[in-house]
């Protein structure tokens, strides 16, 4: 009994993080931050809608966000393609973090996808060789950057995104090489232990803050739901949760600023390197 117990709270973590009324990129460009200007295109390819980018203020701050945009009813989520990126959104999210890197803005990414869209379309127009370039110059950029788990956090698709001096949590966010369910058809040949799965992955806040991969746990408050009623209890809750987030950013932005360059270059290069461990 106690073994189910564990399963399922990890799962209900997956499927909160999963829920269409959680809070997207656009809801929080919105709220927490002021007078962003979107940034369309590669100029390579197209302008890819799963994926937002542009200049922004959060208070004093004037930065770069990039974030995974998913969509809450069928319309918007043909256009958003289910928040799954394809190579032209990680090449346009390389483009705004030139940018920043060019004009000195700090980089603030809010990481929401299943995982990078595994299309034939995408495939071809190298898909894989996109988000390993991103990894790359990401890791290089002399900027302050955070990154922030806002729900789901699949695969290299969130990864090429998420390379920050400072990785955020949201408390019911997921974080994971693979879904639940792809990871019990490959064991167990059956998604319908997607639950055992979500267990044995440690993809929870929780399990990620233990093994150092991630920052700080930011807490939602107990409804961290979007709603566009100003006035009803679901938004004063969002807003609450929203709030705290941003007060948490603006702490870790005022820890990097004071760093040059250099020394944050180095500091991300120790977290990175750290992360998990050889066994011969």
């Amino acid at each position: 009994m106690k073994e189910e117990k564990k399963t399922s709270d990890a799962f209900e973590r997956v499927q909160t993080a999963r829920h269409p009324e959680r809070p997207y990129t656009m809801d929080l460009l919105g709220t927490i931050f002021k007078d962003f200007v979107e940034i369309h295109g590669d100029r390579r390819y197209a302008d890819d809608a799963a994926m937002v980018c542009g200049f922004a203020k959060l208070d004093d701050f004037e930065v770069a966000v990039i974030g995974q945009q998913k969509g809450r009813d069928t319309n918007q989520r043909r256009f958003r393609n289910f928040g799954m990126p394809k190579p032209e959104g990680y090449r346009k999210a390389l483009r705004v973090m030139k940018m920043a890197e060019k004009f000195g803005r700090p980089l603030i990414t809010l990481i929401d996808t299943p995982g990078a869209y595994p299309g034939i379309d995408a495939e071809e127009r190298g898909q894989a060789e996109a988000i390993a370039f991103n990894l790359r110059e990401m890791a290089n950029l002399k900027v302050p950057i955070i990154a922030v788990i806002l729900g789901e956090g699949g695969s290299g698709g969130a990864l090429a995104i998420g390379i920050g001096d400072r990785v955020l949590m949201m408390e019911n966010a997921v974080y994971s090489v693979i879904t639940p369910e792809g990871c019990a058809a490959i064991l167990w040949k059956d998604a319908e232990q997607a639950g055992r799965a979500a267990e044995v992955l440690r993809l929870t806040a929780k399990n990620l803050k233990q093994f150092g991969l991630i920052d700080e746990i930011v807490p939602e408050h107990t409804d961290w739901k979007f709603n566009s009623d100003e006035n009803s209890e679901l938004q004063k809750s969002y807003k609450k949760t929203a709030e705290n987030l941003k007060e948490i950013l603006l702490r870790n932005l005022k820890q990097l600023d004071v760093l040059d360059g250099k020394e944050r270059l180095e500091l991300r290069f120790q977290k990175f390197r750290k992360m998990g461990s050889w066994i011969s």
